[in-house]
This record gives C-alpha cells, sequence and structure tokens, in this order.
C-alpha cells in the first residue's frame, strides 16, 4: 500500500545501534611468573658468560690478574693471521667429510631399515650403540686400536698385509684415522633422527606409491627425501658445528699432535696453558659466529616447510 513504509523489528534495531566490543583481555602475570625460571637460568648461565666472553675478547686478560687492558681487534686479526692458529681450519676438513660420510651412511642404513627386513631391531641396536658409550671410553679404545702393532695391524697381518703402521704418527694418518673414529660415533645419532623422521611419513603414500609401481628408490627420491628434509637440514647444521668443536677423542688420543689440533683444544690450551684467556674467547667468539652464519646459510638454501606435498611419482 502507498504512504507505508517497512520498519525493522525492534530486536534488529537494538543490534544495529549496539556497538560490538571485543572483551577486555585482562593482563595476568601467571605466564611471566612460570617463564621467571627458566629465562633466570638463561640468562645468568648462557647469555651473561656469552656477553662476558665477547668483551674478554676484546682485551689482553691472561684469567688470573685483575686488571684488564682493551686492545681492540687485535685478538681477531690475530687468530686470522697467525699460520699456526688458521691451520685448525683445515683440520676441521677432515671431520666435515667424515660428517658428510656419516650422514650418507645414517640416512641409507635409515631407508632400509625403515622398511620390513630380518633382524631390524637387532640393526637398529648396532648402529645406535657406539653412540651411548662414553667419549673418553671410545678414545683410550681407539688409542689401542690405533698403535703399532695394535689391533688394526693385527687384524691387516691376519688378512695377508705384513708390516706395522703408525697410524697416529703422521698428520694425515693421524686426523683420517680420528675422523673415521667421529663417523663410527655418531652415525647412530643421525641414524635415529633420519630413522624417526622416516617412520612419521604417513603409510598411506608408500601404499599408493607401491600400486603405482614406485621401486624403493624411487618411493625415497619422491617421498621419504621431501618429507624429512627439514631433519636434513638439521643434521647438517649439527654436523657443521660438530666438525668445528671437536675435542674429546682427538685430546686423549693425541692431545693435538702431529697436526691434529682442532678448534677447541687450542682455545682450551691458549687458556688454560698459555695463559691467553682474551685470544681464547676471540677464539670462542669466532667459532660462534662460524656456527651462527652456517645455520643462517642453510635455513636460506633449505628452509623449513612443513607444509610441503611429497613429490609425485
Amino acid at each position: 500500500m502507498a504512504g507505508l513504509t517497512r520498519t525493522a523489528p525492534p530486536a534488529a534495531t537494538a543490534a544495529r545501534g549496539q556497538v560490538t566490543r571485543r572483551p577486555r583481555r585482562r593482563w595476568s602475570p601467571t605466564p611471566w611468573l612460570f617463564l621467571l625460571a627458566p629465562l633466570t637460568l638463561l640468562i645468568v648461565f648462557t647469555y651473561a658468560p656469552i656477553a662476558n666472553m665477547v668483551a674478554y675478547s676484546f682485551t689482553d686478560w691472561d684469567g688470573v690478574s685483575p686488571g684488564l687492558h682493551f686492545t681492540g681487534a687485535g685478538n681477531y686479526a690475530e687468530i686470522f693471521t697467525r699460520a699456526d692458529l688458521f691451520r685448525v681450519f683445515f683440520v676441521s676438513g677432515y671431520y666435515l667429510a667424515a660428517s658428510a660420510v656419516q650422514i650418507t651412511a645414517a640416512l641409507y642404513f635409515a631407508t632400509v631399515l625403515s622398511f620390513d627386513v630380518r633382524f631390524r631391531a637387532f640393526f637398529k641396536g648396532v648402529l645406535f650403540f657406539p653412540y651411548l658409550i662414553n667419549g673418553v671410553a671410545i678414545g683410550f679404545v681407539f688409542l689401542y686400536f690405533f698403535q703399532d702393532g695394535g689391533t688394526l695391524d693385527s687384524v691387516l697381518r691376519l688378512l695377508g698385509h705384513h708390516g706395522d703402521h703408525a697410524w697416529l704418527g703422521t698428520s694425515t694418518s693421524a686426523n683420517v684415522s680420528l675422523a673415521g673414529v667421529s663417523v663410527w660415533r655418531y652415525t647412530g645419532l643421525n641414524f635415529v633422527l633420519f630413522l624417526g623422521a622416516i617412520q612419521s611419513v604417513p603409510g598411506e603414500l608408500y601404499e599408493a606409491a607401491e600400486l603405482d609401481g614406485a621401486n624403493r628408490w624411487q618411493q625415497f627420491r619422491h617421498i621419504i627425501a621431501p618429507s624429512i628434509r627439514p631433519v636434513i637440514g638439521l643434521t647438517v647444521i649439527l654436523a657443521v658445528s660438530g666438525s668445528l668443536s671437536v675435542f674429546e677423542i682427538p685430546y686423549i688420543m693425541t692431545g693435538g699432535a702431529t697436526g691434529t689440533e682442532t678448534f677447541v683444544i687450542q682455545t682450551v690450551k691458549l687458556a688454560f696453558q698459555f695463559n691467553k684467556t682474551g685470544l681464547a674467547s676471540a677464539a670462542a667468539v669466532v667459532l660462534l659466529l662460524i656456527v651462527l652464519a652456517v645455520t643462517w646459510v642453510q635455513r636460506r638454501l633449505i628452509p623449513d616447510d612443513p607444509d610441503r606435498k611429497a613429490e609425485p611419482v
């Protein structure tokens, strides 16, 4: 009818006129109270020592005297200009190569043992057992293993190769031997990381791949490798940082002699044997920066992408 206007219901009018207000979130100190203890421990035992280490790296402190003398960047320049200090980076190359071997071996065994094979549990225990042994005990065991006329020479003699060898007598053979020990010890750790990641892959993907006729290599290439990409990146970071921070096994077996001195052994000697705490702090800062740089580069080259789907076969 003309002249009549349509009016909204009273409830709708009230709803339009009512301003929607979000409930005000009240500040609560409870989460901060739970974080107080771990944050305090983190600051006291991690960040404060790092700050002191950085401060000491710009001084010539000997670790004993109360006085500190500022030297600027002299300690850092000494690390990169003195040949005897810079040589430890080349020693780390042996352990970096060994890390590549152990990652490859661990990935291979983890892939094989993720399928249904006989004595799977036994081989898992055999591979992981060396990582459970104390590093000091491993050092003493392999010290007798590589000594002249020791276990390795006895085994080679049984195979028809006579003669004793000084496996720890030269720089190259000693570093190769020590790097081989690290492969034997840490392959189990990488194996467990890879195996856990592979077992978290949904079984439906393997079933679909088998229905499509994919073999084991194709399943690894298109299903396993893309799915465990973040774990591979983690092992690469651990491998690089571990190759730079090797300490206990070469320290026990050679003490850094015959050209086997690593970055950490050199830092410990600078601080506690030669009383050059400032120079040792600078070396520790350099090691920290190298690890952070490697981590950043790895994150840029291989970013974590948990939403990535497995590639089609």
